[in-house]
């Protein structure tokens, strides 16, 4: 090839490339750049090449220059820039050495991010708006999909999702393990007009890192011993036309990282043994309990794809720090539970206020998870959360009593039989305000279904059914 032919390559690269490309040699000055320059740093390219980065950054135009940080360190650097313009650009620069180590070339991509940063103020002003209105105490209940909440944090975040769903902008979504990331994932699909398109969840931490690559980007034929002779399509490209969603996203291995950026950028995704890359069109939706900005500090997570996910955050609060959602949730919980398994089970009073005081460390998944167990292990149709460790909750206040002795008849002059004939009588009318049948008195009182018609008959009582 000649050298006409490798300068035209050249400069097609520097113009068509998605990033602005600099070229300098290793004395930082500027060799060759991308037609983006003048757009990125305000100054047109022509006055650019020939000149010094060391000079351009006393200038301000590269504050500061990626360049000059790897001609000082010999090594790759990743670095955020403020240019005078106040555009805010991500750039990259890698060092190139001769044969006898010399350092003579330095390679730097800029990218510009001032776009996704004026999305994210725009999602951060809504956010302040929607801190602003005033929800009333109490309000309704809101049933979506497999969501039910009544809090206004979680009323928040869904009218947020009805802004955004439409749209193409990735989101991020953050909070503890448990608060029910998937299914707001999974709400945001169902409002995007992806809908009828496939939703696929990658859970991020469950693929081993040495199969992460084959099920993410699928294989060609014969490409590697024991691969499928039909070959495999990878999740990303099952995804296609759909919503992609990538849970636990921090724990992401570093190589996949840079594979993911790349199809993220070119909107392109090759099979692992092919070498011909294929169209690819999703949205991505991203979860993570862990906290990426220290990630990308301790260098275990890519600062460029960082900021590729987090277009849209949406921080989710905990099941502790939105109390008012827990008696709606056991509701929702235990009337999937009852259809599920063919039953009519109800929740004891003191067990549901047990429940609600409960601190929840983790969420929403506990709660499922907790509740089925006391269902299956009940065997009326009473629910007691009676197991250890649950029956003497940290922290909890003690359960109001069903009923109040000083709210009954009055028991002055009467005698100690006398007595506690009223009392019973009252807890059975108690009772039959919360059960519909004698079975569900015998669980809910703690004793036999005989004794329970004998103490009806005697205080002229009848249960809605028998």
């Amino acid at each position: 090839m000649n050298r006409s032919n490798a300068e035209r390559e050249l400069e097609l690269v520097l113009e068509k490339s998605r990033d602005n490309i600099m070229i300098t040699d290793g004395e930082g000055t500027i060799l060759k750049a991308g037609s983006k320059c003048a757009q990125i740093y305000g100054r047109p390219l022509e006055q650019m090449l020939g000149a010094s980065i060391y000079q351009l950054e006393l200038e301000g135009i590269l504050k500061p220059s990626v360049t000059a940080q790897v001609l000082k360190q010999r090594a790759p650097v990743q670095l955020m820039q403020t240019t005078r313009t106040g555009r805010s650009v991500m750039a990259e620069g890698f060092p190139v050495f001769d044969e006898q180590g010399e350092l003579v070339r330095v390679i730097s991509f800029s990218q510009d991010l001032t776009d996704l940063q004026l999305l994210q103020q725009e999602y951060e002003l809504l956010q302040q708006k929607l801190a602003r209105r005033q929800y009333p105490a109490g309000g309704e209940t809101v049933q979506v999909d497999e969501l039910s909440f009544k809090s206004a944090a979680l009323l928040e975040i869904y009218e947020l999702l009805q802004r955004v769903a439409p749209t193409d902008a990735s989101l991020l979504l953050l909070g503890e393990s448990g608060v029910g990331k998937t299914a707001i994932a999974q709400l945001c699909h169902r409002l995007s007009p992806r809908r009828e398109a496939p939703f696929i969840e990658v859970n991020c931490s469950a693929i081993p890192e040495s199969l992460f690559e084959s099920e993410m980007f699928g294989y060609a034929p014969g490409s590697f011993t024991g691969a499928s002779r039909q070959g495999k399509p990878g999740l990303i490209e099952q995804a296609d036309g759909g919503t992609l969603f990538l849970d636990e996203v921090g724990d992401l291995p570093l190589a996949m990282q840079v594979k993911l950026l790349k199809v993220l950028q070119d909107g392109k995704v090759t099979r692992i043994g092919s070498t011909s890359p294929r169209a690819i069109d999703f949205r991505l939706v991203s979860a993570t309990n862990r906290n990426l900005h220290d990630q990308v500090e301790a260098g275990r997570f890519r600062l460029d794809l960082y900021y590729r996910l987090n277009v849209m955050p949406v921080m989710i609060p905990a099941l502790r720090d939105r109390p008012e959602d827990i008696p709606v949730l056991l509701d929702h919980v235990l009337a999937r539970l009852n259809q599920r398994y063919q039953q009519q089970k109800l929740l004891d009073e003191r067990s549901c206020q047990q429940l609600i005081h409960y601190h929840w460390p983790g969420n929403v998944r506990e709660l499922e998870n907790l509740l089925e167990r006391f269902y299956v292990a009940s065997p009326g149709a009473l629910i007691r959360c009676e197991l250890p460790g649950v029956g003497t909750l940290p922290n909890m206040p003690q359960p109001t009593p069903a009923v109040d002795p000083s709210a009954g008849p009055s028991l002055q002059g009467a005698t100690l039989p006398q007595a506690l004939e009223a009392y019973e009588k009252q807890l059975l009318e108690e009772a039959l305000e919360r059960c519909d049948s004698t079975y569900q008195l015998a669980d809910y009182l703690g004793i036999s279904q005989p004794t329970v018609f004998r103490r009806l008959r005697k205080y002229g009582l009848k249960a809605g059914k028998s």
